[in-house]
């Protein structure tokens, strides 16, 4: 059976470090883990005005997460939040790319900043910086390894998450100062953190559209390569 192919977002990096130069770059497990559920990925580079054309040749979006923030002005917030970091020519690759694959019913995958993003997309709001907006005991950004879990969540029922991983509750790997905060008619909160902070959204109107604040590539739940499964799969059609 034919491989649907999945464009997945980079990240970027400004000169120094491992070049000279400003370079992309995206963990492994992040293609793995989309080889392994039955996709083809290839690499997206940041060119807002050719995401039409990389859609033309995409069967699915899944946008990756980063240690950066989604710009508050793209949800009408202002100011910017000290402990904020922009990237803004990855956001305004992913932002055209995800609203024009939500134009088209692609199946959109959006992973710790890339549900963010999608949250945005979709018409949402972000909390800019937890520990000021919504303090919590539960360490959003895990002091342990991320191939750990650092908490639970719980899935609500008769969600498109619940029906996909047939949990009720995960384990889940945490790295994020932001969440996301509201959600606009027809978009659904499918999981929170036991402190009520939304972790995962959908929005049914859509073929698969999907966003979960965890990072399921490092499968760190026996359910987590069981979302990438049920996104391939959705690209199939």
């Amino acid at each position: 059976m034919k491989r649907p192919i999945i464009g997945l977002t980079l990240d970027s990096e400004p000169a120094g470090g491992w070049s000279k130069l400003p370079w992309y770059a995206l963990r492994q497990n992040y293609f793995t883990s989309v080889i392994e559920a039955g996709g083809l990925p290839v690499a997206l580079p940041h060119a807002p005005e050719l995401a039409a054309d990389y859609l033309g040749t995409l069967d699915g979006l899944l946008v990756t997460g980063g240690a950066f923030d989604v710009d508050p002005a793209l949800w009408g917030k202002e100011p910017l939040h000290p402990k904020a970091t922009l990237k803004p020519g990855r956001t305004d690759f992913e932002i055209a790319a995800t609203r024009a694959a939500l134009q088209r019913d692609m199946p959109v995958l959006g992973i710790c900043g890339g549900q963010q993003l999608l949250a945005v997309a979709l018409g949402g709001t972000l909390i800019q910086h937890i520990p000021d907006e919504s303090p919590s005991e539960i360490p959003h950004e895990q002091p342990n390894p991320r191939t750990e879990p650092g908490h639970d969540i719980e899935v609500a029922p008769g969600t498109l998450l619940a029906r996909v991983t047939g949990r009720a509750r995960m384990a889940v790997n945490s790295a994020h100062h932001q969440a996301v905060r509201d959600v606009p008619e027809g978009v659904v909160v499918n999981a929170r953190a036991p402190d009520g902070l939304i972790e995962g959204i959908e929005a049914p109107r859509h073929r698969f559209a999907l966003g979960v604040q965890w990072h399921p590539e490092y499968a760190v739940d026996p359910a987590d390569p069981l979302i990438l499964r049920a996104f391939v799969e959705a690209c199939r059609g």
